[in-house]
């Protein structure tokens, strides 16, 4: 995908995630983050847009911390987190694709780097919103969705972090039905390894929809939703390890 598309993304599921926070009141409870309620999903998802803001804009070279506790209270809840997001867009528009600074992922530009992470954050966080509501979901596009999976894989759980390992070496896959996605997490006691192949055989294979198995290792939909061949117990271990 290219930065525009990334843009245009958040710009989306920014606008209806503060829709349905505003319907849902910031008190009603998150279903796929059950200790959050709306109030303190607009608190994260509107300090970490300020956050990239900064970043963006102020060019910063090096991790400054996010500046958490300045949400307003509730009746100002929803108006803050819009005016966050409405600047975010702003900032990537409007930003130099040329100019370093600072990213937590490789990347082909920083800008690249921050309107992806972007758009797959509020993504993500849109439909947490969408759940406290109690609505039908907004769709994700397959190809956001399958960008969003090599991030995921091939970005996050690639790096130290990742709890998803396994005693001894295993294999995970993942394959879309409605799209040519497939991809081969290799399991070990060391940082999984993940590739965009079926090569060799699996312990385990996951297969549903791209935007299934996006929000599904994501944890925003239950792993029953997926068809599942072969071991449960890695699938368990993903949803059980992969929390960021």
């Amino acid at each position: 995908m290219e930065i525009a598309e990334f843009i245009d993304a958040l710009d989306r599921d920014g606008r209806l995630l503060a829709d349905a926070a505003e319907q849902a009141g910031p008190d009603a409870q998150v279903p796929t983050c059950p200790d959050w309620r709306v109030r303190d999903l607009l608190a994260h998802i509107g300090m970490v847009h300020r956050w990239a803001t900064r970043n963006v804009s102020e060019r910063l070279t090096e991790f400054a911390p996010p500046r958490t506790g300045q949400e307003p209270g509730d009746a100002d809840l929803t108006p803050w987190f819009r005016d966050g997001h409405r600047a975010l867009v702003k900032a990537l528009t409007e930003a130099d694709p040329q100019v370093p600074y600072f990213t937590l992922l490789p990347a082909p530009s920083p800008l690249a780097f921050w309107a992806r992470r972007q758009a797959h954050e509020t993504a993500i966080h849109r439909v947490d919103a969408e759940s406290a509501l109690g609505k039908d979901l907004s769709p994700v596009g397959p190809a956001l969705a399958a960008d969003g999976l090599d991030e995921l894989l091939a970005g996050f759980h690639s790096q130290d972090r990742s709890q998803v390992r396994t005693e001894e070496p295993r294999t995970l896959r993942l394959r879309a039905t409605d799209a040519e996605v497939v991809w081969t997490v290799r399991l070990s006691d060391g940082v999984p390894r993940a590739e965009a192949d079926d090569a060799g055989d699996a312990d385990c294979e996951l297969s549903g929809s791209v935007e299934e198995l996006y929000l599904t290792l994501w944890n925003r939909l239950p792993l029953a939703g997926l068809r599942a061949t072969g071991d449960p117990a890695l699938a368990e271990l993903w949803r059980e390890r992969s929390a960021l």
